[in-house]
């Protein structure tokens, strides 16, 4: 009954709908590591609120290279922990980041450069600020002076982000879009840790013009969606191949033949009743 499927065909259809669902099960676990990877980022965000800071070389190590070069990108496994780290900010090399949103405004996140012990830096995002009053989202904020002396921050260690662009110099400061530290490296004088800390807590204390930068959670959720799509489609693949053989082999054996019409007008009349 079913020796049509061994036609060169109904084989071409099966090789087709194999392949179709090998991908679709293949995307479907791509999408099941990315919901895997999102969720231990998750988790580090939530475990950083409450774990006891660790030393900054602990998850940033010491660049190597001279003046200008960034060292290696933090560990996925450190991104988002706790550390701390004491020095003395560098006031002459701020860095401005344009087109950054807190509560729905546009402004600015300021980073500083903290200059530790051995001359190598690290860069700390001091916070958001809202641009200069009655311009545009891109007219230079006034940017709370920084600490002189020696400063201790504990902060979350946020990896280098991708892209980046240009960084121009206007009015004494450093302006950028994307915080790209291999780029922004080449402007300091001064090795830079490959990542950044996002400061939570400074001594002594952050100006309070400063508002946190959020810290959003990724939505890992959507990815195991993703998953749970692409493994239907895929089994539904190999179901609607069964049906249609099915539909085909009792259309071959004629039991899905078409019905002979009734003819009403054949059917004898009932009388009438009165």
């Amino acid at each position: 009954m079913y020796r049509f499927l061994l036609t060169p065909r109904w084989l071409g259809y099966l090789a087709l709908t194999l392949v179709a669902a090998a991908v679709m099960v293949f995307l479907g676990n791509w999408q099941l590591d990315r919901y895997r990877g999102r969720t231990e980022v998750n988790e580090r965000i939530d475990a950083g609120s409450t774990m006891r800071p660790a030393p900054l070389r602990d998850a940033l190590p010491a660049p190597t290279g001279g003046p200008g070069t960034a060292g290696p990108a933090p560990a996925d496994r450190v991104t988002w922990t706790k550390v701390t780290a004491t020095g003395r900010y560098d006031t002459a090399n701020v860095v401005l980041v344009r087109g950054r949103t807190a509560d729905r405004d546009v402004g600015f996140e300021v980073l500083t450069p903290l200059v530790l012990a051995d001359g190598t830096a690290v860069l700390v995002d001091r916070g958001w600020i809202p641009p200069a009053p009655g311009g545009g989202a891109t007219v230079q904020p006034q940017v709370p002076a920084a600490p002189t002396g020696e400063v201790t921050v504990t902060g979350r260690v946020v990896a280098s982000e991708s892209g980046g662009g240009t960084v121009d110099r206007r009015a004494g400061k450093l302006e950028t879009r994307r915080i790209s530290i291999p780029r922004l490296a080449r402007q300091l004088p001064y090795p830079v840790a490959g990542g950044y800390v996002l400061l939570d807590q400074q001594t002594p204390a952050a100006d309070p013009a400063f508002q946190a930068v959020p810290i959003g959670h990724t939505n890992n959720w959507q990815n195991f969606g993703y998953v749970v799509q692409w493994w239907l489609f895929a089994g539904m693949s190999l179901v609607g191949y069964g049906w249609v053989a099915r539909r085909e082999a009792r259309r071959m054996a004629g039991l899905d033949g078409p019905r002979t019409p009734t003819d009403r007008a054949a059917e004898p009349v009932s009388p009438a009743t009165t």
